[in-house]
């Protein structure tokens, strides 16, 4: 919501300009401090109202307060971007903003009335924590077993499954349950899944269907493919021959049909189709007359989703609240999606009889709706009681597409420059930030799409349906707004945040009716677009999500209150470096630099000085020596204590100084290309000194122009000889790095190691003898083309809770020992490119645990990215059934 993310966003300027060695000076302090408290004052009332949903005076209060807010954000920020195009300093007069603040602060009586009633809070009505089990379906139990029947049946021609319902009644929900049942998962030699939305390109669909391989393939190996043509020429290549199932989820036309199915070829082997659509004349379409139908939940199915969504931890519904539940799910009148996120809410509400009388109230005058306002305002309920500080990041999900796959780490960042995030004394804001996703998560706003290999939320989604609302609510409360190019509305110029989900003209003379428009907006602090030169300047702009060419490539640098800034660049010169320009310290607040594209790009000095610097990610880039400390006047002011990413940097010099600017780094990416001098002179060896650092990939590359033999020798004592592993790293990724197998000692001594990837002979010699007592944390285990190993003398004991094994290109493996799928944990083993002896072994694995009962070990084997089938295998190694492998990996 506006007022609280402008109030909390006014709250970190005025602190980053308190901390900042050259525009401190701007401020009064007891100016300063007045202004804080009393934005501390109206936040803390925003907090306090808004957990129990507010009342239409709050609403009008809060409306004053965040016009009051924006003004004093643009007096503010244009101040201070003023004074560094000017290159001078002069006083700021808080005094107008403070008296704009008092006009709307009423008096604490006043405010006292306004509030809803206020709940106890003793330990049995606290709200619940999250059950992080993953939920099963609930009341589909007769459409699942239609939906399997369909897709195991006995016709051998290709045959297409639709599935219907409205928004929110399973579909998806159905579908996934079955897709990933094992009946499926052994029946079928490939499975993909794509989901096609309104706004469909047919390149997204082919290339969602394609990436599904990526998901467990070596990310390394695969080359990128983009062109639409390749895409769909590798998808009907794949699928020659195979029985398959292909999952179309949310198709809005026949149109999107039409222009994929050339590409599904029919096997005469039983190959299968599903389309999930909200529209009966898209099922139609495929000429059945009979399809799958979604129907509500009765009143003691949905009784049972509910209380499993919001009792998780209980034995069922306290006694003295299960009248009141009972109408609550009444209201909902059978749909899934309502029923789980009004769930969420009361899952994160106190348990007490008033708070959940209020909302039974508020969901009662929504009995007599239609089915669609229904269920869009239930849905709205939900958002209305969400704390404060959850309300500007739910609804700034709304910045990306529909069915969009989001990055958690990005939207984090982006939270994080938006200025939402109220810090604490305790934690970092990303740390703060991935409490707000979880939170989120618990109340079914959000839901995770994948996880990482250590346990946290990798990417999200947002169902639709609540998309919309964020859409809805935001234009209301004129929080950011989606447009199109071709459809700019009037009064863009008071938008804070602009977003186009297309491509802006290159040129201004393609349409100057859009560069116009955009021209006018010169309050925006968020420009989000899919690509397009910008060729306007947004003087206050924060946030800057695009691609641009790289013929504006020094337009960021012009942007003084730049925080977040994600582009991509490409060259078509020979320049093997580009310097950034000095001017880049005028960014005084910038937080986020994510640069991709070809080009190498070369750091000045002043660099090291920007200290709110958060994450540093890019392609390439090299760093000049920072100054000394004795040769700057404060050496407290150029310590990078914030920075918590650096990934990208190029023959990086570890030294003490630079480590001593990043203390807090917790991502650190670094690349050596043709080493020519003496390994220590890189400093690896005081890596060791960064005690917060969680993640480490250290690539060692062979420059074609100048190698030799010696410099083949210097790349190989590179990191064997000096580098220096620090004790809180939980992944590693190696490459290139020429370690003996005995040293990976010091690398399973790590105690917190989770993650560990050995790529392109990162480790050398024939023989892997590991010791009991190491990799004792070890969940995730890929080594890649470390052509040398023939011997792995490993069991159960070396790596006592892995749950992913994969292993691709060892061309002279002699086997996986046996003794490894003994493994408790183990879920995952993957083979790509290995010897035919290392096959045999895993797939003696699979056949052991198999007569063991393991029902959780899958087993993929590739062979040169392809999966082999079933048949294949019999016929390669002439062993084994359809039933050794657990699942054929998808395209």
């Amino acid at each position: 919501m506006a007022a609280y993310a402008s109030l909390v966003s006014i709250l970190n300027i005025m602190d980053q300009i308190q901390n900042h060695p050259r525009l401190s000076i701007c401020l009064h302090q007891e100016q300063a401090q007045s202004l804080c408290e009393k934005i501390d004052f109206l936040l803390d009332f925003i907090e306090s109202t808004h957990s129990h949903g507010g009342s239409k005076e709050v609403e009008v209060l809060e409306s004053q307060i965040a016009r009051a807010a924006y003004a004093a954000e643009d007096v503010i920020e244009s101040h201070i971007v003023d004074q560094l195009a000017a290159g001078s300093t002069s006083f700021l007069d808080l005094q107008t903003i403070i008296a704009d603040m008092d006009s709307v602060n009423v008096n604490k009586e006043e405010i006292k009335d306004l509030k809803p009633t206020s709940y106890p809070t003793t330990s049995s009505q606290q709200p619940l924590t999250s059950n992080t089990e993953k939920c099963t379906m609930v009341g589909f139990d007769e459409e699942s077993i239609q939906l399997k029947d369909a897709l195991t049946g006995q016709q051998s021609g290709l045959q297409i499954i639709p599935i219907v319902g409205m928004g929110g009644s399973g579909k998806t929900t159905l579908v996934k349950n079955v897709y990933e049942s094992s009946l499926i998962i052994h029946h079928f030699d490939i499975i993909a899944w794509a989901t096609i939305s309104q706004n469909y390109s047919v390149r997204e669909i082919f290339s969602q269907l394609f990436s599904c391989q990526s998901k467990s393939s070596a990310d390394q190996l695969s080359i990128p493919v983009t062109d639409e043509h390749q895409l769909t020429q590798k998808i009907y290549q794949n699928l020659i021959g195979r029985r398959y199932l292909i999952v179309l989820d949310d198709m809005w036309s026949t149109d999107a049909w039409d222009r994929i199915n050339f590409f599904f070829p029919d096997n005469t082997n039983k190959s299968r189709i599903v389309v999930t659509t909200r529209l009966s004349s898209v099922a139609t379409y495929f000429g059945s007359s009979s399809y799958l139908s979604m129907k509500f939940l009765n009143e003691d199915i949905s009784w049972n989703l509910f209380c499993k969504t919001t009792f998780a931890q209980l034995e069922g519904c306290p006694p003295e609240l299960e009248e009141i539940a009972k109408k609550i799910v009444r209201k909902c009148r059978g749909l899934p999606l309502s029923i789980v996120v009004i769930g969420g809410l009361l899952r994160k509400s106190y348990k007490t009889k008033e708070y959940w009388e209020d909302v039974a109230r508020e969901n009662n005058s929504i009995i007599n709706l239609g089915d669609d306002q229904q269920s869009f305002d239930i849905l709205s309920l939900s958002y209305s009681h969400l704390p404060a500080h959850l309300k500007p990041c739910f609804l700034y999900t709304g910045v990306f597409p529909e069915d969009h796959r989001i990055h958690v780490t990005q939207l984090i960042k982006l939270w994080v420059a938006e200025g939402f995030i109220r810090p604490n004394k305790t934690q970092s804001l990303e740390e703060i930030g991935e409490d707000y996703l979880k939170d989120l998560s618990d109340r079914n706003l959000i839901l995770v799409h994948r996880y990482r290999s250590t346990g946290k939320i990798k990417i999200c989604l947002v169902h639709d349906l609540l998309r919309d609302l964020c859409l809805k609510k935001a234009q209301e409360e004129k929080f950011l707004r989606v447009m199109g190019v071709s459809d700019i509305p009037q009064g863009i110029d008071e938008e804070r945040r602009v977003v186009f989900h297309e491509k802006i003209p290159e040129d201004k003379n393609d349409d100057p009716r859009v560069f116009s428009h955009l021209e006018s907006a010169s309050l925006a602090r968020s420009l989000v677009s899919n690509g397009g030169r910008m060729s306007f300047k947004f003087r206050l702009l924060r946030v800057l999500l695009t691609v641009v060419d790289s013929k504006s490539r020094d337009d960021i640098f012009k942007l003084f209150n730049l925080r977040y800034a994600c582009k991509s660049y490409s060259s078509e010169s020979h320049t093997t470096s580009v310097g950034l320009p000095s001017s880049i310290s005028l960014l005084w607040n910038v937080q986020t630099l994510i640069i991709r594209g070809n080009v190498r790009f070369v750091a000045p000095s002043e660099i090291w000085s920007m200290q709110q610097l958060r994450h540093l990610d890019f392609a390439k880039i090299s760093f000049l020596d920072p100054p000394l400390s004795d040769q700057q006047d404060n050496h407290h002011d150029s310590v990078l204590r914030n920075l918590q990413t650096l990934k990208g940097a190029v023959n990086l010099r570890l030294s003490e100084e630079v480590c001593e600017r990043i203390p807090n780094i917790k991502k650190l990416k670094i690349m050596y290309f043709g080493i020519s001098r003496s390994s220590r002179d890189y400093c690896l060896y005081n890596l060791g000194s960064l005690q917060k650092l969680e993640s480490l990939n250290c690539c060692v590359y062979e420059s074609q122009k100048s190698s030799n033999e010696q410099t083949s020798l210097l790349r190989r004592d590179l990191v064997r000889n000096t580098i220096a592993f620090p004790r809180s790293l939980v992944k590693l990724t190696l490459e290139g790095c020429f370690l003996n197998w005995e040293d990976l000692t010091r690398i399973g001594l790590l105690p917190h190691l989770q993650v560990l990837k050995l790529i392109n002979d990162s480790v050398v010699g024939s023989e892997w003898n590991p010791v009991e007592g190491e990799f004792l944390k070890l969940k995730f285990l890929k080594i890649v083309n470390c052509n040398d190993l023939v011997y792995w003398n490993a069991d159960s004991s070396h790596f006592p809770v892995l749950e992913n094994l994969f292993l691709i290109g060892l061309k002279k493996l002699d086997e996986i020992p046996l003794a490894i799928g003994d493994i408790p944990t183990l879920r995952n083993i993957l083979l790509n490119g290995c010897s035919e002896s290392a096959v045999i072994s895993v797939l003696n694995i699979g056949e052991d645990q198999q007569s063991l009962g393991n029902e959780i070990l899958t087993i993929r084997i590739l062979n040169k990215k392809k999966e082999l089938t079933s048949e294949e295998l019999k016929e390669k190694f002439q062993v084994f059934t359809d039933e050794v492998r657990e699942r054929h990996f998808p395209l």
